[in-house]
């Protein structure tokens, strides 16, 4: 017999994932004054490292050519607006020409 185990979170597939994706997303959009068309990519990953997070919830935003990222140790259905820095602290966020990360 096969033991049952419990998922912790939202399914990759469920319809609740893809609304707390775009939720993020708008978020994203108040919190940093972003236009309609600005690209902002929300992704959930898991690690396995030692002292990691289980989840976490990854966030990449252009403002003009800059690229920004910011990351919330907490799945993505958990991420709340309150989560977000203020707005001022947006140019911390930005990623220098040259920067290499395998997160985003």
């Amino acid at each position: 017999m096969m033991a049952a185990t419990a998922k912790i979170g939202f399914s990759r597939n469920s319809p609740g994932h893809g609304e707390a994706l775009a939720r993020v997303r708008e978020f994203t959009r108040e919190r940093f004054t972003l236009s309609a068309d600005a690209a902002i990519v929300v992704s959930e990953v898991a690690c396995r490292a030692p002292g990691c997070p289980p989840v976490e919830t990854i966030v990449v935003f252009w403002h003009g050519e800059t690229r920004h990222h910011l990351r919330f140790f907490k799945s993505v259905g958990d991420v709340v607006f309150a989560d977000f820095p203020p707005a001022w602290l947006r140019p911390a966020l930005a990623v220098p020409d040259g920067f290499e990360c395998d997160c985003c």
